[in-house]
């Protein structure tokens, strides 16, 4: 796991079954300044890697204050990035008989594999991975880091797309007072304004992202050279050629995107993770459709983020909605709710549209955006409906059944309960509407 980690098992001598109060199971992979276990926090009952540094690497001469400011670097992060795409930190300890970082295990590969010619992931999947990263590395410049080394040996895969980026070690941090030490990062996926030493922002890391989308496309990098510096002279001075002419199923506009990211001037390149998020969900769509595969994560988070039912989730919140949900794709005619059925399910209407009716009667049209059942989240999770729900048009239905709610994190159930709250007080606010036209409309007085 991580930068320096490889996938193999390799047995512990007995003199060094426990680090702390960690229980030791296996080395996973090591280099020159630390090596990483797999091993068992007791007191927390789960698997953890556990990332030792070398005591003489932090005590070499020449390189020691670097891999010290490292090991504190990602050390700092303990506890702070908390996203569904990044390894968690969840332990640091740093004195005389050992330094080491206790992190989220993944079971899985680094996307290293993938980045080889004789061994490329299909388009849909390589586009829902880098999505997943770009997501990440959104919400970790918002909480003001930024990664600096981008690679696939630092992106975790596990199962299908799920993915978590890994070792922050090399990260600028906003809310450090520290002096930043420069020359960090892999010479092939840096930027122009990093190989120059220059000021960075978040565009690095796009930049960064741009070149292993690259490689994930093609199985070869775009700026190649015989050592770091024909590398770095191709990064400042030459333009790459489009993935599609190294594997010709490449359509123009992934050709676009991934150009766009690697574009030298800053003002050239993608100016916010969004933006860039967006263009692959409107890729993702066109993948799709000519694979006739499922709607991928990344086009059902892109959905959840622009209804106004989850304007107040945030990211990671929404990620958490998504592991919940089932997406339904109903044409008209169909019937979501049967009054009268028991149900413990609610509805947020993705697209299209439906009618409530009560006993063959219209009440109401509901369009995107717009929730329908939540009397079994808001009541008993076991409810007799009071009306039906029929598809008018081809919808998109998002359901959430009401017991699975509790696995849900505390402020993500918040959020619900603000956004059910809101939701009454809006039909309360119209049916009295209502209620007032018709009295108007019988002119009858009301005091």
């Amino acid at each position: 796991m991580g930068t320096e980690a490889g996938t193999g098992t390799v047995p512990l001598p007995p003199e060094t079954r426990r680090i702390g109060k960690y229980e030791l199971i296996r080395e996973l992979g090591r280099g020159a300044t630390s090596v990483v276990y797999k091993a068992y926090d007791p007191f927390q009952d789960r698997e953890v890697a556990l990332k030792a540094v070398f005591p003489e690497a932090l005590g070499d001469q020449e390189h020691g204050r670097r891999y010290r400011k490292l090991f504190v670097t990602e050390a700092s992060l303990a506890g702070r990035l908390s996203h569904p795409h990044i390894v968690a930190i969840y332990d640091a300890v740093a004195d005389e008989d050992a330094s080491y970082i206790v992190m989220e295990y993944v079971d899985g590969s680094t996307l290293e594999p993938y980045a080889r010619v004789d061994h490329l992931l299909p388009l849909s999947r390589v586009l829902e991975i880098i999505y997943k990263c770009a997501r990440a590395l959104d919400y970790a410049a918002r909480e003001g880091v930024i990664h600096r080394d981008i690679k696939p040996a630092n992106i975790l895969l596990s199962g299908e797309s799920d993915i978590k980026i890994s070792d922050f070690g090399a990260a600028l941090n906003a809310a450090s007072d520290s002096t930043q030490i420069t020359g960090v990062g892999s010479p092939a996926y840096m930027s122009p304004e990093q190989v120059r030493e220059q000021t960075l922002t978040y565009q690095t890391d796009i930049f960064s992202l741009g070149v292993v989308f690259y490689q994930l496309l093609t199985g070869r990098l775009p700026f190649l050279g015989t050592n770091n510096y024909s590398i770095i002279y191709q990064i400042i001075n030459v333009d790459p050629a489009p993935p599609s002419r190294f594997r010709s199923e490449v359509p123009a506009k992934i050709d676009a995107i991934v150009l766009r990211m690697l574009q030298k001037n800053t003002a050239d390149r993608y100016q916010t993770w969004g933006d860039l998020a967006g263009d692959l969900v409107d890729v993702l769509g066109g993948t799709r459709v000519r694979a006739r595969e499922g709607m991928p994560e990344a086009e059902k988070f892109d959905t959840l983020r622009k209804l106004d039912f989850f304007r107040a989730f945030s990211d990671v919140e929404l990620w958490e909605v998504l592991r919940l949900a089932t997406w339904r794709n109903l044409s008209a005619e169909a019937v979501l709710i049967q009054e009268g059925d028991i149900g413990s399910s609610f509805f947020i209407l993705a697209s299209g549209e439906v009618e409530v009716r009560k006993q063959g009667r219209l009440l109401n049209t509901l369009r995107s955006g717009e929730c329908f059942g939540e009397m079994a989240y808001l009541g008993k999770q076991k409810f007799q409906r009071s009306a039906s729900v029929v598809a008018t048009t081809g919808i998109v239905a998002i359901e959430i059944r009401a017991e699975t709610l509790p696995q849900a994190s505390e402020l993500c159930r918040h959020h619900f309960n603000g956004a059910f709250l809101e939701l009454l007080v809006d039909r309360l606010a119209s049916a009295n509407l209502r209620l007032s036209q018709l009295l108007t409309e019988r002119n009858i007085s009301v005091f």
